[in-house]
């Protein structure tokens, strides 16, 4: 499929069992070279099996940025984070619960205590901070019986 012409040399995340969702199937997508990154992510984003994306990114600045990137290369994407008022921040998570919008990029800040059905994707952008934000992030997929993919950028 398509993620083996961008896996290279993959690398395996050993993670304990029974602390993460067990309907997340697990990858990880190595980043050659950092000034690629945001076009591998392109190339991932225009599959239609990624339908709705949630993806993570570490600092304010670089959410939105991202978030503006992407909105520039044509697809359907908005950012939440702390820069953010509360309206605002419930707009953006309104449009993507209503299929509006493809893609919402957080930080794991904003993204406490997210309930958003049908995530068919989540993509750690940035590595998580800790174990715990990791096991976090990628159980805002695979809920309610439903399988999902959590894809994790590594440098």
């Amino acid at each position: 499929g398509i993620l083996q012409s961008f896996v290279h040399n993959p690398v395996t995340v050993s993670v304990k069992t029974g602390d993460t969702a067990a309907n997340v199937e697990q990858k990880t997508i190595r980043v050659g070279d950092p000034a690629k990154k945001i076009e591998q992510l392109h190339q991932l984003l225009i599959q239609k099996e990624f339908e709705k994306v949630l993806i993570f990114g570490r600092t304010k600045h670089g959410v939105q940025r991202l978030s503006d990137d992407l909105v520039k290369r044509g697809f359907r994407s908005d950012a939440i984070h702390g820069n953010k008022n509360q309206s605002q921040r419930i707009r953006s998570l309104a449009s993507f619960k209503q299929n509006n919008i493809q893609i919402l990029i957080a930080t794991d800040v904003a993204s406490r205590g997210l309930d958003i059905p049908n995530v068919s994707h989540v993509i750690n952008y940035d590595l998580p901070e800790s174990y715990e934000a990791y096991i976090h992030r990628i159980g805002r997929t695979g809920r309610a019986d439903k399988k999902g993919i959590a894809l994790t950028f590594v440098g």
